[in-house]
């Protein structure tokens, strides 16, 4: 065992305040990771104010993880201690079905489905007669503490190239935007929208950029029209009428990275034929399609959920290679609450990171 800290929230109204708890000593197939600095992503604040109605109490958000290894099982040969690696928002899958196999551990078909960094399953319903999680954890911290511990081959090598703190986001922002454009294929030469010029949105805009498409992003704030030139992108008002006229069926991709419910209908008829939106961004109910839209020139509306271990490891190396990462702001974490208001009123285009040093400060003190 070992003595861990980390920010939990206890009640979907509460604010997150410091939690003492234990971590298990890794199990021979797992490693223990020190961390170093992780990221704040808007799912952790759907989380923590059970948004999505599954939320376990007390929880510790935190799946964009980057860290040293402590100590690695008996079994484990991946990792070495010292070695620079991440998390992202998995720690575990069944192992067994079809997608696992087939290298897709983010549409885990097993009972429970995939175990989450923090929360538990993905089927948090599935619980043991005590009531709590599966997968041998009474329940799920992530990596908004210490320390965590995980099986080895959800560890992700953090490449050299990439400082750890820019690397944290990559894990969930760079992934989730990634993998849609790889499934579909986004090519050098494409045409490529990008909705929403958040978290997500700056890391779609730099991959797509990187992949070679001409990228464009759609947003509703002026301001960030220039952030977007900036980019080597081309600012679109999401009221501007007369652009949404002028690029009509002239997109090969669009992706939509809002966080919350939207509406996709002004966007549809900017596909070609046979051209896809993918949604990554908002997980809840969207305002309905209008299938005439759709159906008329057999576009496809789609959705994506974060990205496969390799495709992980695929986007660390590649923002690596092409030096491109999230824009970021370090914060300790006695200001996360702060933090998750300005998230909250779309005050902040950059992505948050937590320096852990300010946490570990905090529990040598209170240890003293």
């Amino acid at each position: 065992m070992t003595k861990a800290l980390g920010y939990a929230a206890k009640h979907s109204f509460s604010k997150l305040k410091p939690l003492e708890f234990e971590r298990d000593a890794p199990k021979p197939n797992e490693v223990e990771i020190d961390i170093l600095f992780c990221g704040v992503c808007h799912s952790d604040i759907h989380q923590a104010k059970n948004e999505w109605s599954n939320t376990v109490y007390p929880c510790v958000p935190g799946h964009e993880v980057v860290g040293r290894i402590a100590s690695v099982g008996s079994a484990a040969t991946k990792h070495k201690v010292g070695d620079l690696v991440g998390v992202g928002c998995m720690i575990d899958s069944c192992r067994e079905c079809e997608a696992c196999k087939a290298g897709e551990e983010n549409y885990c078909a097993g009972p429970n489905s995939w175990l989450a960094t923090y929360n538990g399953p993905m089927q948090p319903a599935k619980v043991s007669p005590t009531g709590t999680n599966t997968y041998g954890r009474d329940n799920t911290y992530g990596g908004y503490s210490t320390s965590i511990v995980v099986p080895e081959d959800f560890v992700l090598k953090i490449p050299a190239g990439l400082k750890p703190e820019v690397a944290a986001p990559i894990l969930c922002a760079g992934v989730t935007t990634y993998s849609p454009m790889k499934h579909w294929g986004v090519k050098a030469g494409d045409k490529v929208g990008i909705i929403g010029f958040g978290g997500l949105g700056d890391m779609a805009a730099k991959i797509a950029k990187a992949l070679g498409a001409e990228v464009f992003l759609f947003t509703r704030s002026e301001e960030k029209l220039e952030e977007a030139r900036k980019l080597g992108a081309t600012g679109v008002m999401e009221d501007d009428k007369d652009a949404f006229t002028e690029h009509k069926g002239s997109f090969d991709f669009l992706l939509s990275t809002i966080p919350e419910k939207h509406d996709l209908n002004p966007f549809i008829p900017l596909l070609k034929r046979d051209k896809t939106i993918v949604v990554v961004g908002a997980l809840d109910n969207l305002a309905p399609v209008n299938n005439m839209q759709v159906a008329g020139q057999r576009k496809s509306v789609a959705g994506s959920l974060i990205g496969n271990l390799a495709d992980t490891q695929e986007i660390l190396d590649f923002c690596a290679e092409h030096n491109i990462g999230p824009d970021i702001q370090i914060i300790p974490i006695q200001q996360i609450n702060d933090a998750y208001d300005m998230v909250e009123d779309g005050e902040v285009r950059f992505r948050y990171v937590i320096d852990i040093a300010s946490l570990k400060q905090e529990q040598a003190e209170s240890a003293a």
